[in-house]
Parts: C-alpha cells; structure tokens; sequence
C-alpha cells in the first residue's frame, strides 16, 4: 500500500490516544467528569470560529482552527501540564518539544514540516493568530471553572493573583475577552472561589 497514505493512517491513529489524556477541569455537562485534551482541542477551534471578531488584529481564521487542532497533540507523550504549576510548567517543554518530533515525525517529510512549524509558531505566540489562539486556550478553562463553580481554582487553592499572572497573554490577543476575563475573576474572588 501506499508509504504515504500508511504514514497519515499511522498518525491518526496514534491521535486517538490523546481522548484519554485528562485535564484539571471538569467538563459542565456531564457533571464530575473530567475534560480530556481532545475535547478540549475542538472546544477552543470552535471558540476561534465564533470569536474571530474579537481578536487585537486581523487573523486567517483556519491558520488559528489549525494551531488549535495541533497545539496540544504532544500531550499523547508530554501528559498535561496544570497551567498553575510554574515548576512543571518549565520542565513542560522539553518534554513537548521531543512529543512534537516523535508525533510529527510520523508524517511524510511536507506535512511533518508543515504541522511542526504551526505547531511551533503557537509556542512562539508571536503573530496575530497564535496570539489570539493563546489568547483562546487560556480563557476557555477559565469560563469552564467559573461556570462549573470555580472547581479546579477551588480544589487547587489557586489565588487570584495566579490567575492573573497566567491569564494575562489573553490580553495580547484579544483586548476585548481579557476584559471578560478580568470580570469573571472579580466574580470569582467574590464568590469565594479563588483565594484573594
């Protein structure tokens, strides 16, 4: 059969086992379960869709969909990070890194390229898109924590100057969701969900 088509096939598959890594937060609808990376991948792509309007500067909308389809594959490997770990965070990017050569690396030499370089430009967080897909990445656990009644904040004792401080990037994408999220961490400290 075909190396190329065996190749892609190859990948997907492995893809697969990304709907097992789990995250911190919750998922609202299926009450205590959690979020795995996969779904929350097709969250935020879905968030770019709707919210493309609202990013600092004009962006290719399908550039920012394929940044956030790809940008957190390499936890088939590196695992999820909880975002308000600073010591695991650091060490988060080697591991990322390797996970970025060995999943892409799986693909014909053009696509493993192609995908890397998206891959990459999102870490980078330097152009409209991947600023405004970081933006996107960090904001969407934060609406799941607030409407799931601050769970992750409140069973990580996380503080609301730790929110902040993560959350910040937010602005450089998108001036106008950072504004929503400053609201929802007021909202958040005082309903008693994050420490202040």
């Amino acid at each position: 059969m075909n190396q190329r088509l065996e190749q892609q096939l190859s990948l997907l598959i492995e893809l697969d086992r990304l709907k097992s890594v789990l995250r911190r937060t919750r998922v609202r609808s299926a009450e205590g379960r959690l979020e795995n990376s996969a779904e929350h991948s097709w969250h935020v792509a879905m968030m770019a869709l709707l919210m493309q309007e609202h990013a600092n500067e004009p962006v290719e909308i399908t550039k920012v969909v394929k940044m956030l389809l790809l940008h957190d594959i390499v936890e088939i490997d590196a695992g999820d990070t909880f975002v308000y770990d600073a010591q695991a965070s650091k060490e988060q990017e080697e591991k990322e890194l390797a996970a970025a050569h060995r999943l892409f690396g799986m693909l014909p030499q053009d696509q493993r390229q192609e995908l890397f370089d998206v891959w990459q430009e999102f870490e980078l967080a330097q152009s409209p898109e991947a600023k405004f897909a970081k933006a996107l990445d960090r904001l969407i656990p934060m609406l799941l924590n607030y409407h799931n009644d601050g769970q992750s904040w409140v069973e990580n004792e996380v503080s609301k100057s730790q929110v902040m401080q993560v959350n910040q990037k937010i602005e450089k994408g998108s001036q106008v969701l950072w504004d929503k999220a400053k609201s929802l961490i007021e909202e958040a400290v005082e309903n008693g969900w994050l420490k202040n």
